[in-house]
């Protein structure tokens, strides 16, 4: 039960949900135009580009926005915002979203722990499957992360977010539970919550920072939020 809704099965997205822009990499990089130390901020940092991203409505190709946000939240000097948020931009690639976020990795575990349906549905460019495995965050079957039912990469499957047609391809995983009483936790307005509502799943935000106090769509600040009750 997430929030007095009944939940039989739960799928989530990857990024923002179980792996953020490795701030090993980034924190270096942006050091350079004032950017803080502590990686902490850069996990905050992550949030307040989505929050950004969303209420710009911009589209899933268009992080112009979140990379602003980004690079402030961090502390970059205020006259290399625009150079650093550039510079985010041409060095944070799919493959650098890979820093796992261990509470969430927890409450998978127990999900999983509690046999309750799980797996993955991500907008990416082919390498979503692998980055969880090698993190250790899941796999489909045996391995050193959590066993899921499916990891979905939107690239392979021709699909996505918010397309509500990409669901379907978690939802083959899941038969005899109707869709309804599927929820799919991600951290993006736009792409997830409206893409689960248009499939007809029940959709949640990860809002650790509560970037979005007072929406008409289900918040938790931590996965373990999920398995809490």
């Amino acid at each position: 039960m997430i929030h007095g809704h009944e939940v039989d099965a739960l799928l989530f997205d990857a990024g923002g949900i179980f792996v953020i822009p490795d701030p090993h990499v980034v924190s270096p990089l942006l050091r350079y135009y004032g950017g803080s130390d502590d990686l902490d901020r850069y996990h905050r940092a992550h949030y307040a580009g989505m929050a950004a991203k969303s209420r710009a409505e911009s589209a899933e190709s268009d992080w112009s926005v979140y990379n602003a946000a980004y690079v402030e939240s961090v502390g970059v000097h205020e006259h290399d915002l625009s150079e650093a948020s550039m510079v985010l931009d041409r060095t944070r690639s799919a493959w650098l979203w890979r820093f796992a976020l261990d509470d969430s990795v927890r409450a998978l575990r127990e999900l999983h722990e509690r046999q309750v349906p799980i797996g993955v549905v991500s907008n990416a460019t082919g390498q979503i499957e692998s980055v969880l495995a090698r993190s250790k965050v899941c796999q489909v079957g045996e391995g050193h992360g959590v066993p899921v039912r499916i990891v979905v990469d939107s690239h392979l499957v021709g699909v996505a977010k918010p397309d509500p047609r990409i669901f379907d391809f978690g939802l083959e995983v899941l038969p005899g539970i109707d869709r309804s009483r599927v929820a799919y936790v991600g951290d993006s307005v736009t792409m997830d919550v409206g893409g689960a509502r248009n499939a007809g799943l029940l959709p949640v935000l990860l809002d650790p920072y509560d970037d979005h106090d007072g929406a008409d769509f289900l918040r938790v600040r931590s996965l373990l939020d999920l398995v809490s009750t």
